[in-house]
């Protein structure tokens, strides 16, 4: 307990040792700045202007992000809201309209020999044609609301007939309903079958090429999460 209390005494009288040497050499320090301020004076002035250049450029970087993170969100927002409004149009077609549509589509970004079935009992093949490098597209059209979703079932008939019946090279299932059920979208992971939902078909409706859109397979709004393949 002795031992304890002088190391604590020994320590205080340490600290109060430091501040008053800390005092000393605060007070030297000022001494000096005086006797040398002509000397003093434009160092401080750098030192200070420095700190107030860098201050000013990081508030201007981060007022740079800021402005450009709000930029890239609004116009998320308006490519969103100009979808939407070309897809008010496609969901005002008929099926067999939306079929030619959808054909309209492919020969717009160069596919050739489309032709459009525009009947029941085509084995799921509503659009046929060739994209520009000679491969064979067969594409599934699902003309359905927005707020529905692409059920197993469906996939499954795609699936079955899109390369055995149809020799496709490229399998497209186009839909205007928002979402593949989980099922239904790993599915067509699974079986290389590419799955064109609302905002993906909006997004071709915009002018994106077909190409273009071929790798997103399913991504981008519609469901969350891509399940496995």
């Amino acid at each position: 307990m002795a031992a304890r209390r002088r190391r604590w005494r020994l320590k205080k009288r340490t600290r109060r040792q430091l501040q008053g040497w800390g005092a000393v050499a605060a007070v030297a320090a000022a001494v000096w700045e005086a006797g040398h301020w002509a000397a003093v004076w434009p160092v401080l002035v750098a030192v200070l202007s420095a700190a107030v250049a860098v201050g000013a450029s990081w508030a201007l970087l981060r007022a740079h992000r800021l402005a450009v993170g709000q930029d890239r969100a609004w116009r998320a927002q308006e490519e969103a809201r100009a979808r939407e409004l070309s897809m008010a149009e496609v969901d005002a077609l008929s099926w067999q309209e939306f079929e030619t549509y959808v054909a309209d589509l492919c020969r717009r970004d160069g596919c050739t020999k489309v032709v459009v079935s525009g009947k029941s009992g085509d084995l799921g093949a509503d659009v046929v044609g060739y994209l520009a490098d000679g491969r064979k597209l067969v594409v599934q059209c699902k003309k359905y609301a927005p707020h529905r979703s692409v059920s197993s079932q469906d996939m499954q008939k795609f699936v079955g007939t899109a390369r055995l019946e149809h020799g496709a090279d490229v399998a497209l299932f186009v839909t205007t309903c928002r979402t593949f059920m989980k099922a239904a979208l790993g599915l067509a992971l699974r079986q290389d079958i590419v799955a064109l939902h609302r905002d993906l078909l909006g997004s071709w409706a915009k002018g994106a090429h077909l190409e273009t859109l071929i790798p997103l397979n399913g991504s981008g709004g519609g469901t969350r999460r891509r399940p496995s393949a």
